[in-house]
């Protein structure tokens, strides 16, 4: 799987320089994640964050959930290890985040537990990203099945784009983080906290990625 090491992160910062800590990221999605982080950051402004795509040229087969927090631990393994060496403050250490979906996928639990054990961030989505884009719009009723359709078809441009998989500024209105945070949250407060995240339905904290893992507040 394709990575970035993230070597020049690493260090005293130059002289002037302000220093910025590094979020690896892996993501299930090949565009519509990838592309989400792009414009977020476009319409939030620079912080003291460096985002990289981890696993942006890796294969399908290595994008199932278990696979990216297997990927994810041996990252961020790697990773602070050379932070420790480089006399680097533990506030910079590297993050290392996965954003996956419930989907139609097996072992959703093995691998949520595998990444609190290994230290590797995750936001989780059922039954899929569009349940996070959607909450820009409006909020979140019923369950959907694990079928990710039925969420993207009530995307307000779904019967207009010809892909829904590609995330267009005009899509994320502006200002909406922070309505879209409180739908989230209080659909997510429907489920009693000994429910798996797995049968959460609908559910999603993309919110805490872009607060913790972008260092984004409001967008």
């Amino acid at each position: 799987m394709a990575r970035t090491r993230g070597k020049d992160s690493l260090g005293p910062a130059k002289k002037g320089e302000r220093r910025r800590k590094v979020v690896h990221v892996f993501t299930e999605g090949r565009v519509t994640e990838p592309e989400y982080i792009k414009v977020v950051r476009e319409q939030a402004g620079t912080n003291g964050v460096e985002v990289r795509i981890a696993n942006q040229s890796a294969p399908g087969s290595q994008r199932k959930p278990i696979k990216l927090v297997e990927a994810a631990a041996r990252l961020l393994r790697e990773e602070t290890r050379a932070a420790k060496r480089s006399g680097l403050e533990e506030k910079y250490w590297p993050a290392v985040w996965c954003l996956f979906d419930r989907d139609q996928h097996d072992h959703i639990d093995a691998a949520l537990k595998e990444a609190r054990e290994a230290g590797v961030e995750v936001a989780f989505s059922h039954p899929c990203f569009e349940v996070w884009r959607l909450l820009h719009h409006k909020p979140v009723t019923g369950t959907f099945g694990r079928n990710c359709d039925m969420a993207a078809d009530r995307l307000p441009f779904a019967g207009s784009a010809a892909n829904i998989k590609p995330v267009l500024p005009e899509q994320i209105p502006r200002g909406s983080f922070a309505q879209a945070k409180k739908w989230a949250q209080k659909m997510n407060e429907a489920h009693a906290e000994h429910v798996p995240k797995s049968l959460r339905d609908p559910y999603t904290d993309v919110f805490e990625f872009v607060e913790k893992g972008l260092g984004i507040t409001a967008y």
